[in-house]
């Protein structure tokens, strides 16, 4: 089970690093005429991804808790529907350079905390000797 957990941490830890260097500094790149449609496609296609492994995350914390994994994916998840939800909410309407920069500067909330969650339970896991 904790290999698992450590899988689904170290997938959502290397996405998320990913989307803060590269994926959304790109959003500044994009055509001001296309950019609703591609706020459109990048959500929709993300989500296929992003929302089995951090549902799976969940399943694994529900049977394996432990109080700090708990406290981190709370923080995750407010952060993701109280900051990043609504800046792509605002930028289906259009690129806002301003929403982009809010939107990258917020994410290191989850982009620090996915990286700790992975430290914990990497640190945290009795690996065999010998």
């Amino acid at each position: 089970m904790h290999i698992l957990e450590l899988i689904i941490s170290a997938a959502l830890m290397t996405l998320i690093w990913i989307i803060q260097i590269l994926h959304y500094p790109s959003f500044k790149f994009i055509d001001k005429n296309s950019f609703s449609d591609f706020e459109t496609f990048h959500t929709n296609r993300i989500s296929w991804i992003v929302i089995p492994l951090m549902l799976t995350e969940v399943i694994l914390l529900i049977l394996n808790f432990r109080w700090l994994v708990f406290l981190i994916l709370m923080l995750i998840w407010l952060s993701t529907f109280f900051l990043q939800v609504p800046c792509h909410n605002q930028l289906k309407s259009g690129q806002d350079h301003t929403v982009i920069e809010r939107l990258i500067s917020t994410n290191w909330i989850r982009t620090i905390l996915w990286t700790l969650k992975f430290i914990f339970l990497v640190s945290t896991k009795q690996w065999p000797t010998g």
